[in-house]
């Protein structure tokens, strides 16, 4: 749903700086937040693409429901 697709987008933004706070860098992958970060989301319900550009530039984040529009 629409608030599940905020909530995981509020989760993986608020993960991402908290990491930059505490460790001067971006994450270099979404499964660092998972393993470092504890961020979990249904793999089966979402589609998260994850690309660095830089240590110190804000990753290009694009998640996408699953099975929208259909």
């Amino acid at each position: 749903s629409g608030q599940e697709l905020e909530s995981l987008e509020r989760a993986v933004r608020r993960s991402t700086v908290q990491c930059y706070a505490l460790e001067g860098f971006y994450p270099e992958s979404l499964s660092y937040l998972e393993e470092h970060y504890g961020l979990t989301y249904d793999e089966d319900l979402f589609f998260v693409d994850y690309k660095t550009v830089g240590a110190n530039i804000y990753p290009d984040v694009t998640i996408i429901e699953k099975g929208a529009g259909k």
